[in-house]
């Protein structure tokens, strides 16, 4: 009970941000492509910033908990928001688009963060990640695959979303003006839309502004690449560095794997939003709930990006975003150009 009321303090300020991003994007904010999880972690970030007390004292153990428990069971939850059937409906061409833009922008990442602008290999890899797969929920998931330190994640992790916030932002007044320069008589469009946009909301935003159908493709798309996420995760857990087994007292590493059970959960919700029994409005509430839980990691995460922690960060990450940017719109463009 004690520890129960640890975490209230924090949990009440990220509840409050969460309940106002759900209702922004609900009342207009979401025709810009402002999803919940984006608009939490801004009004957390300008919350944070603006009283410094917020991320101290008695609010870091909810603050904590928001970050890890409840970030994991709403990625396990967004499994609801795809089905079997959906990859089936835009066949090959689209999933193997996905998987050549998903592989080339994490390797293109990796490469250039590391070798070309001295980024370490995890605040390369998230960029990447936020980049490649389904911007920040993405981002925030592959957190604890990579076994840092708190402060480290929340560093990288603030950085890697502020990439994805600005050059998804972008995107969503690049791609209308791109459509109307390719015409609409291409077809390839939408999946060129859902293979190379960061966010969910993103996707949805550019696809209601185009319109002409490319936004049912588009949705469809972007949700494979919503469940590339599991198998990344597995990878990632398992070549990330082991931790200490505190049950053997050795000093070295761990040689067990660590398999995130949130990415194993997910797929198992995919499959069962998959069944042709599965309640429409039980499967509506399992995803609300699971905006909800991913929105409000995401407003704890955005009271302890504050502008100090943003300044140890550097230019360095915003440049590799924007490489990244360029590498979806003009390589993604020609790949679904000639697939298409």
């Amino acid at each position: 009970m004690q520890c129960l009321r640890s975490y209230l303090p924090g949990l009440f300020v990220v509840t409050l941000i969460t309940i106002a991003s759900m209702f922004g994007a609900q009342f207009g904010l979401s025709r810009f492509g402002l999803s919940p999880l984006s608009l939490a972690i801004i009004l957390g970030v300008v919350l944070g910033n603006l009283h410094h007390g917020l991320g101290q004292g008695q609010f870091q153990a909810g603050l904590r908990f928001s970050q890890k428990t409840l970030l994991r069971a709403g990625v396990a939850l967004y499994g609801f928001n795809l089905s079997l059937q959906q990859v089936a409906q835009v066949g090959m061409q689209g999933i193997g688009v996905d998987l050549v833009m998903v592989c080339s922008t994490l390797l293109l990442g990796l490469y250039v963060g590391r070798r070309i602008l001295g980024l370490d290999r995890d605040a390369a890899l998230l960029i990447a990640t936020g980049s490649a797969i389904c911007g920040a929920a993405a981002v925030v998931a592959t957190v604890p695959a990579l076994k840092m330190s708190e402060e480290e994640g929340v560093n990288k992790t603030a950085a890697a979303v502020a990439s994805v916030v600005l050059f998804g932002t972008l995107a969503m007044i690049v791609y209308p003006l791109l459509y109307a320069w390719f015409d609409s008589a291409h077809s390839f469009f939408g999946i060129y839309v859902g293979s190379t946009v960061h966010e969910v909301a993103q996707v949805v935003a550019i696809g209601n502004i185009i319109g002409h159908g490319v936004a049912a493709d588009a949705i469809i798309v972007k949700m494979i690449r919503v469940m590339l996420l599991v198998p990344f995760l597995l990878i990632v857990s398992g070549l990330s560095p082991r931790t200490t087994d505190a049950n053997d007292g050795n000093t070295g590493t761990s040689s067990r794997i660590s398999v995130p059970w949130f990415a194993v959960a997910f797929i198992l919700c995919a499959a069962i939003n998959s069944l042709p029994f599965m309640p429409q409005g039980a499967a509506t509430w399992l995803r609300l709930i699971a905006t909800l839980l991913l929105s409000a990691a995401m407003a704890a995460l955005g009271i302890d990006t504050t502008l100090r922690r943003l300044r140890q960060t550097g230019p360095r990450a915003m440049l590799l975003g924007g490489i990244l940017f360029l590498h979806l719109v003009v390589i993604g463009g020609l790949i679904n150009s000639w697939l298409g």
